[in-house]
């Protein structure tokens, strides 16, 4: 019996080390296709969404002239080493503006995006973890403030308190908060159906442990991907009450109010209204192509 037990044992430790063997080589593969798993696509959008992210952080750094520094005696001047963007409609050196806009255009849509869908996630793991009247009661709620126009609703909210930077922030995040409210809602209320929470409940883990352990981690990738759009929409409401003259006021200026106060240049081609109009363009563009790796790497993981 000891012979026989030992070629048995040495058989099934060596069927281990077989597979070590195995997947030691492959494990490398693995990791490799992992990194290279962003597209062109993806990497453009990421080189872009980091450039604009510095410059929101540090673009009044690296601007040349102060932002309402009248710097030429023309008005909507052409590219030029002096101005490489061009003059605005006072003789302001639009690359500085542009600059000094960053953080108000990136900076404020990010703190909204941030607090919308950090409230509108835990609204729906409340919701989906409690269930019945407490659910229908956040529901109903958030069906209510989705029903409201963004546009509208930030209309109402400047002609009540008056704009100012603050007001704008609390504005955006409020309007998209519903939004970001039923897509991780409709996310989390799948995952609490699926045999791995069920098992966590029969093993009775408490409740803050099955959120935030089981089931926030696996709603990741859908709210990251959620967050990239509510920025896009919360950059272009923000923009769009600027143009009204309702958003950033003077002498403080985003990109919005950059198109706004320049826009009689757009006749002869100004660089002064196209180049904030271009930033805008850039920096959604940037958003929209890094999420799409999102549901790519998803994709590839899942076959894998």
């Amino acid at each position: 019996m000891k012979l026989n037990s030992i070629p048995a044992k040495s058989s099934i430790g060596g069927r281990k080390d077989n597979a070590l063997k195995q997947d030691g080589p492959n494990e490398p593969m693995r990791t490799r296709r992992r990194r290279l798993s962003l597209s062109f696509s993806n990497i453009v959008g990421l080189l872009i969404i980091t450039f604009w992210t510095l410059m929101a952080f540090a673009g009044p750094l690296f601007a040349p002239y102060d932002a309402n520094a009248m710097v030429s005696d023309g008005y909507f001047g052409p590219l030029s080493l002096q101005f490489p963007l061009g003059t605005d409609y006072l003789g302001r050196d639009i690359l500085s503006r542009l600059l000094h806009g960053a953080p108000y255009t990136i900076g404020v849509a990010l703190a909204a995006t941030v607090l919308a869908c950090a409230a509108g996630v835990v609204l729906a793991l409340v919701a989906a973890a409690s269930g019945g009247w407490i659910d229908a009661l956040i529901s109903r709620t958030q069906d209510a403030l989705i029903s409201i126009p963004n546009k509208i609703f930030a209309l109402l909210m400047v002609a009540s308190f008056g704009s100012s930077v603050p007001l704008l922030l609390l504005m955006a995040a409020f309007a998209y908060m519903p939004g970001s409210y039923r897509i991780a809602r409709a996310v989390a209320v799948n995952i609490m159906t699926m045999d791995f929470v069920r098992v966590a409940r029969t093993r009775g883990e408490a409740m803050p442990y099955i959120i935030f352990i089981e089931v926030l981690p696996n709603m990741l990738r859908p709210v990251l991907t959620d967050f990239g759009l509510r920025f896009v929409y919360v950059v272009l409401l923000l923009s769009a009450m600027s143009f009204l003259g309702l958003g950033v006021q003077p002498p403080d200026a985003d990109w919005g109010s950059l198109v706004r106060e320049n826009i009689a240049g757009l006749w002869e081609g100004a660089p002064a209204v196209l180049a904030p109009a271009v930033a805008i363009a850039t920096l959604t563009m940037g958003v929209n192509l890094l999420i799409d790796s999102f549901g790519g790497r998803s994709k590839r993981e899942t076959e894998k």
